[in-house]
């Protein structure tokens, strides 16, 4: 059975920083992909960063030069380091990860699976999710 389990999600000023970070068991952890979404007060879930399994990142527009994405494939574990937050950062932060290279669309940017309602083209096994508030 795969586990995704997010950890490190905290309170931090505006400005400040915070890594989280997650840890899967149950699959090829070095052969998946993996992704970083949020929930915010909008119920809006969206793709926030991601790391192939060969290294290659994505990050969306909002988040470019604040946050990094990393992985440490010996500890099956994938980081989010995130500076220079800000009050629309603040959210539920979940990790999804797949071992599939040949899923339709490699990242889905926007789904409904953070609150649990997941399809076939969503990515395959989801975290339960770690909050993150940004206090102003």
């Amino acid at each position: 059975e795969v586990h995704m389990v997010e950890s490190g999600g905290g309170s931090v000023q505006a400005g400040g920083s915070l890594r989280i970070s997650c840890t899967a068991s149950g699959l090829t952890f070095e052969y998946s992909d993996v992704g970083w979404y949020r929930q915010g007060a909008d119920n809006a879930c969206e793709l926030v960063a991601a790391v192939s399994e060969d290294g290659n990142t994505y990050y969306t527009d909002s988040v470019k030069g604040r946050f990094t994405v990393s992985r440490d494939n010996a500890k099956n574990t994938v980081h989010l380091q995130m500076n220079r937050l800000k009050a629309e950062d603040t959210a539920v932060y979940y990790c999804a990860a797949d071992p599939d290279p040949y899923r339709p669309d490699p990242w889905p940017r926007h789904t409904t699976a953070c609150s649990g309602s997941r399809s076939d083209a969503d990515m395959k096994y989801w975290g339960k999710g770690t909050l993150v508030t940004i206090a102003s």
